[in-house]
């Protein structure tokens, strides 16, 4: 396939992109702590620039470092000793012939109180986020002003700087969203009320950046066409943003002077809207930019899990959208679009939307670290993971175990002109992954097992599927250094009396096939995601599901976008959570449950289903140190963990060899 669409240019008012692939904006923590651009954050972007992108938009850009900051090493354009840093980063994109955006933003409600010392968020009318339940205060009119003078100021700099243009930030329930919103504009002077009102602060941002730097600068709008608050585990009375008025939105700016329009969905109370969990098909919001590109007569943008070229060059072929916006997918594989381009389509590291993304951002950026991709250990740190060096001479290097570790192991080893020869003890590739791909909505793991046996294939590596690493096997081939990812094993606390008969299993029985429930009352103790999806994989086969966790709360450790689009789907197939009960004794029939005020409930099941967790299987490792000069543990074996975990251990590992 040629995708002769996807890759053809377009314009974007003055500005000629090579391609039809924008990459979207994400928080990637990669500035300086003084939020001015750094190394990384320049190696970051022009990676992707490098790889092929037509457009890069950069991330969340403050444009007021007092009330506008969602975390630390957040890129600012606030300030004039933004401009060299900016300067650079353009600098960086331009070498790989990219064009740059930056988006400018201002969190509004959604803004962490600790990040602006403990003052109160300010916003339209002083709503609170149901989410961050940051105190709120409403902005006084002459406030209103001076926020629009931020927005045309910070893009003044950029101007100065060498960006190519702006994109202001109207999506995912940030400042200007909050604006045009009727769920969280309640105003009665001129920036609240009707339609046109609440648009009035990005038309006013729109033509003063026009006065300022003239017409031919361009300008996108970022907005979130349905807000999705119907589908919002948070109780809502009325619909917010709705696609109708967001497209008499983007109507009505237009003839201000935007010259594109990106197209997204939700806010932080439907975050899965925003940026979707596994389980969202690929391209299921589309609807959104196509009624957007049928009213207006500028590019209009469309995101939503995009992860084919395929699906990409179908979309815009059929004239639903100018062009894509690509965010995680770039995370993962910075060369997306060359590899659609080379027609090498099998070569490119789709994003299984496991979320590790998100999940890091928060975690990451508040300790001022950048966030990281699951799948690719690179990304946002290509400017330490710089040595493309190819000194492995042909030395042989074992690695045990065919799952995500070991696989990405033996892909860099051989990156490196390793030779590697991989044992598996079963009779496919893919470890742990392959238990994680068996729940409902959980196909997209697929993508990653076939990823890495395609290049596993294409390197040469040596695969000895249905082979045990046996000492003797290992000593025959003389290695040089052996690698180590055996895994983990299910915990099964010998304690808990009973746990020991017939009808209680693992979720690993239940996962691969070995034990089959159907018709049944199943107890599944432990609720981490392995405890729920393992849970929606029984109630998809006809059983009543009783999930029982120790803790106060489902989920305590789990992911909260994954767990909550789970625990959805659950609630509506009629699961029953409970918390703070604690699993003490089984019986044939029953279960002996501790609550947390020390009573004890008896609950009738049929079986008991433990996931409470996994250990190393370290066994074979350490009686390999004894006979091995260079013997590495790699995923689980040497530290429990997902899959981000074992990918960033095995590429470690094989990048850090001498």
């Amino acid at each position: 396939m040629t995708f002769e669409n996807l890759l053809s240019p377009i314009n974007i008012g003055s500005l000629k992109i090579r391609n039809r692939v924008v990459m979207g904006a994400m928080g990637s923590g990669t500035a300086h702590d003084n939020a001015t651009v750094s190394e990384c954050e320049c190696a970051y972007y022009a990676e992707r620039a490098k790889g092929g992108v037509g457009l890069i938009i950069n991330e969340v850009t403050r444009v007021n470092n007092e009330t506008g900051v969602m975390m630390p090493r957040q890129t600012s354009a606030a300030t004039d000793d933004c401009i060299p840093g900016l300067a650079k980063l353009a600098k960086a994109v331009h070498f790989y012939d990219g064009a740059i955006f930056i988006q400018l933003h201002h969190p509004g409600r959604q803004t962490d109180n600790m990040a602006i010392g403990g003052r109160a968020t300010i916003s339209p009318s002083g709503i609170k986020s149901m989410l961050t339940q940051a105190e709120c205060r409403e902005m006084t009119n002459a406030e209103i002003k001076s926020f629009v003078q931020d927005y045309i100021n910070a893009a003044e700099r950029c101007y100065k700087a060498g960006i190519d243009g702006v994109e202001l930030h109207g999506a995912h329930g940030y400042m200007l969203n909050q604006f045009i919103s009727p769920l969280t504009n309640k105003r009665t002077d001129e920036y609240g009320g009707s339609t046109e009102n609440r648009a009035r602060v990005v038309k006013e941002i729109i033509e003063g950046i026009r006065a300022r730097v003239g017409r031919d600068y361009p300008i996108m709008f970022r907005i979130s066409a349905d807000e999705f608050l119907r589908e919002s585990m948070f109780p809502f009375s009325e619909d917010g943003l709705l696609l109708d008025e967001a497209v008499e939105i983007c109507k009505y700016l237009v003839p201000f002077g935007l010259d594109a329009i990106n197209v997204s969905a939700g806010i932080y109370e439907t975050m899965n809207q925003a940026w979707e969990p596994i389980s969202f098909n690929e391209g299921w919001k589309i609807y959104l930019a196509e009624a957007v590109k049928k009213a207006v007569d500028v590019p209009v943008f469309g995101v939503g899990v995009i992860r084919n070229p395929e699906f990409a060059e179908k979309i815009i072929a059929e004239g639903r959208v100018d062009g894509v916006t690509i965010a995680r997918g770039l995370l993962a594989d910075p060369d997306w679009v060359n590899k659609a381009a080379a027609g090498a389509v099998d070569d490119i590291r789709r994003c299984i939307s496991c979320l590790n993304c998100m999940d890091s951002m928060i975690a990451n950026g508040m300790k001022g670290e950048p966030f990281a991709c699951a799948i690719n250990a690179r990304a946002a740190r290509e400017w330490f993971y710089n040595d493309a060096r190819q000194d492995g001479d042909g030395r042989l290097v074992v690695v045990i175990g065919g799952g995500p570790a070991g696989m990405e192991a033996a892909r860099k080893l051989s990156e490196r002109q390793f030779k590697v020869v991989l044992f598996e003890k079963d009779g496919e590739l893919g470890g742990q992954l392959g238990l994680a791909n068996k729940p409902p909505h959980k196909d997209k793991i697929n993508w990653l097992i076939d990823y890495y046996k395609t290049q596993l294939t294409k390197l040469g590596v040596e695969v000895r599927l249905n082979t045990p690493a046996t000492h003797n096997a290992i000593t025959a081939l003389n290695p040089y250094a052996v690698f180590v990812a055996t895994g983990s094993e299910s915990i099964v606390p010998q304690s808990i009396k009973g746990v020991k008969k017939a009808h209680v299993c693992t979720s690993t029985d239940i996962l691969t096939g070995k034990v089959q429930l159907t018709g049944k009352k199943v107890a599944v103790i432990g609720s981490g995601m392995t405890g729920v999806e393992t849970a929606e994989l029984l109630e998809t086969q006809d059983n009543e599901v009783f999930v029982v966790e120790m803790a106060d709360r489902i989920g305590p450790d789990a992911s909260w976008q994954s767990f909550s689009d789970v625990q959805a789907r659950l609630i509506k197939f009629g699961t029953v959570f409970m918390p703070a009960h604690k699993l003490i004794e089984i019986d044939e029939a029953t279960i002996r449950l501790e609550q947390s005020n020390g009573q004890c409930l008896d609950l009738v099941v049929d079986n008991v289903v433990l996931s409470l967790g996994v250990k190393a299987d370290q066994t074979l490792a350490d009686a390999l140190v004894l006979h091995f000069d260079r013997v590495v543990k790699i995923g689980d074996t040497a530290q429990i963990g997902r899959i981000a975990n074992a990918v960033e251990t095995g590429f470690v590992a094989a990048y850090q060899l001498v």
